[in-house]
């Protein structure tokens, strides 16, 4: 049986590296816990449990979710458009705004799936951000969804026709005072769906709030 020869506990930064050297072999870790085994052919390496997990989709910089949008030809469309897209090309309008937002009043036929939720967790972390929300008198703190691409892929494949929707949206238009647009939680869903490989994803301009000012029809959902 093969013998532990050399272990690394060290955590070097990234630009660092830790070299062991065992038996004439020099092994080098950034960030993992490294061990020679026996002759010095077999490493075992086990990441670091800090290691940082990938940044949320809504700090991505807003230019570079915007460069994908464009490339990806995501359109925005305005509420008229997405009516008779959603009755004569079988669009489906997805609406990404809370549970509650959706039950009070949405599009006929639209589906819901949160792109924000409130914070389910208990870790300290997660009490933190609570507190900080309560700080400025908001006790109903979300997050992020982590689950919204899983979420969405149980309801539409990744050939549907989807127009994605918020209470108002942002823009990918440039104006005098947004040179680059304004992103929105719907815009932000549209980058996560593109990303992911959804193909046909359009943006409902205006949102939620302009599809009830002009007087298209809405659903409702009685709380039990």
């Amino acid at each position: 049986m093969a013998s532990l020869t050399s272990i690394a506990t060290p955590y070097p930064s990234s630009s660092q590296a830790l070299r062991l050297k065992s038996s004439g072999n020099t092994l080098f870790s950034a960030g993992v816990r490294s061990a020679a085994m026996g002759s010095g052919q077999k490493t075992l390496k086990i990441q670091c449990t800090s290691t940082k997990p990938a940044k949320p989709a809504a700090e991505v910089d807003w230019r570079q979710k915007r460069e994908l949008l464009l490339e990806k030809r995501v359109r925005s469309v305005d509420v008229k458009e997405a009516q008779r897209l959603q009755k004569e090309n079988n669009f489906v309008i997805l609406d990404v705004r809370p549970e509650a937002e959706y039950k009070a009043g949405h599009p006929p036929g639209a589906i819901n799936v949160e792109m924000y939720r409130l914070i389910r967790e208990w870790t300290a972390w997660d009490i933190a951000r609570r507190l900080g929300f309560a700080f400025f008198g908001i006790f109903s703190g979300t997050e992020e969804n982590p689950e919204f691409i899983q979420n969405v892929e149980a309801k539409l494949d990744k050939e549907a026709k989807i127009i994605v929707a918020c209470s108002s949206a942002g823009t990918m238009k440039p104006t005098q005072n947004l040179p680059e647009g304004q992103q929105s939680r719907s815009l932000i869903a549209a980058y996560l769906l593109v990303l992911n490989g959804y193909k046909n994803v359009f943006h409902l301009e205006g949102g939620i709030y302009a599809w009830g000012k002009e007087g298209l029809p809405v659903e409702t959902i009685e709380e039990d």
